[in-house]
């Protein structure tokens, strides 16, 4: 990888519907760099990587390949190729024809389309397979054919959507391992999609996670895995601890009753944080030899190593390790300072405050929803605020709902899953037992008797009442 960059993306944004799929993307890629755009479903990877292929064009903001805007630029003037999930090779041709297909089009003379040919069939671990049809080669050999394919046009950058999808696991892991030599073989960009943490971090010099049209963060592997810039990338990178904490002053956190010494600081002092500690940092100790301590509720053997499930005072602890504990038995958790990860929350409050309107004599609206407040005692159009606690809010059926909500976060947080919605445009935090399905509409109600109403501006005096 080299300092130069090579593609440079300025507050991208994207819509679909009316609906932002990008929401203002601003990137830097790198000459000969590995990037991996990786993020759960709908997050708006792939609307990037077709944004800078060429197949789509953004609604606003700019796209740069080595400082030239190429907004308008088609793909087959672009420098760049992209291999697709489906690989789309040509069935009727053999290998070599569907490689040389490209600089057939671009009438490249015969023998300089034999030389790099076979030169991509040695890369791609082909040779000896030029004269085989596509349709009598497996998943992996066809996925090479695909990569081959668009390397022998020589671009320099190289698009992967999902290209290992359609593989199964072990053949997967092999690609993973062909494809970033690959890369560092022939010095060029590659831009990867994918879904899969493990393909992220195996193959990346740099990843890009994303969520609901963001960068949520940039960072190599190892900063993305150890220091994840809040609870969604730890929720989604690895398996991970993360638990409702306050910041009690620079490097003392309290979480599970419990105050230990940390490294962080700069967060304030008693303010509200996520904490996460991954389960391999997490030791298993006598009880005398630790300040956390807890019950082995289940052992589960991975392989490597076994993952036990502990519960400490009502808060589950995943802890992996080569030693296994006894189910039903007394353990204590030991861990140093720098293991500990701090956070900021991604919700801003403990608390939701909500606008709200007067609309009736005791009848407040907030949210497209209205409810009764006996002897509310405030004049109408009165605008208010709603200081509404995350347990007054509870899952529940459409047909019971009070409204519909698009389901944006779930993260466990050790007793319960902490939800963030959207809500007629608002964002609201509140606990659940349930597990939903992310990016999807849930039904919520509300126990409105313990909100809390707080007037804000009273209503404008009528023209005849001012007169008077």
């Amino acid at each position: 990888m080299s300092d130069k960059t090579i593609i440079r993306l300025e507050n991208l944004v994207f819509n679909y519907d009316g609906e932002p799929v990008l929401d203002g993307i601003n990137l830097s890629i790198h000459d000969k760099e590995f990037v991996t755009f990786l993020g759960p479903s709908g997050c708006g990877k792939t609307t990037t990587l077709r944004i800078i292929g060429g197949f789509i064009f953004p609604h606003s903001g700019n796209v740069y390949f080595e400082g030239k805007q190429i907004n308008d630029l088609p793909p087959h003037k672009r420098e760049v190729n992209t291999v697709f999930q489906r690989y789309a090779l040509f069935p009727h041709l053999n290998v070599f024809d569907n490689i040389a297909f490209g600089l057939k089009i671009k009438k490249v003379e015969k023998e300089e389309i034999k030389r790099r040919v076979k030169e991509m069939l040695e890369i791609v671990n082909l040779k000896g397979f030029d004269k085989r049809k596509v349709n009598q080669l497996s998943g992996g050999q066809q996925q090479r054919v695909a990569i081959a394919r668009a390397l022998v046009n020589h671009p320099k950058v190289l698009l992967l959507d999902e290209p290992l999808g359609a593989l199964d696991l072990k053949l997967r892991k092999e690609m993973q391992l062909e494809l970033k030599a690959i890369q560092q073989r022939l010095g060029i960009t590659f831009i990867y999609v994918t879904h899969d943490q493990e393909e992220a971090l195996t193959m990346s010099d740099t990843v890009v996670v994303m969520k609901d049209g963001e960068i949520q963060q940039v960072g190599t592997p190892q900063d993305i895995y150890n220091e994840p810039a809040n609870a969604f990338v730890a929720d989604f990178i690895g398996d991970t601890n993360i638990y409702d904490g306050t910041m009690v002053r620079d490097r003392l956190v309290r979480f599970n009753g419990l105050e230990f010494e940390c490294v962080d600081e700069g967060f304030g002092e008693n303010q509200p944080v996520d904490v996460v500690l991954r389960p391999e940092d997490v030791e298993l100790v006598p009880e005398e030899n630790a300040k956390l301590c807890g019950v082995v509720e289940s052992v589960i053997f991975k392989g490597v190593h076994y993952e036990m499930l502990v519960d400490c005072d009502g808060l589950k602890w995943t802890v992996q390790s080569t030693d296994a504990a006894e189910v039903g038995s007394r353990v204590g958790l030991r861990f140093d300072p720098f293991d500990i990860h701090i956070m900021k929350k991604m919700f801003p409050y403990a608390e939701n405050h909500v606008a709200g309107v007067v609309t009736e004599e005791n009848i407040i609206e907030f949210l497209g929803i209205r409810f009764e407040r006996e002897n509310l005692g405030l004049a109408v159009d009165t605008k208010v605020e709603l200081v509404i606690s995350p347990k007054d809010i509870e899952v529940v059926s459409e047909d019971h709902s009070d409204m519909l909500v698009f389901l944006e976060s779930m993260i466990y947080k050790g007793a319960y899953n902490e939800f963030i919605v959207y809500a007629q445009g608002e964002q609201l935090l509140f606990h659940s037992q349930n597990d939903e399905q992310v990016a999807t509409d849930i039904g919520i109600s509300f126990n409105f008797d313990n909100f809390t109403i707080i007037p804000i501006e009273p209503p404008l005096e009528k023209e005849e009442e001012k007169q008077a």
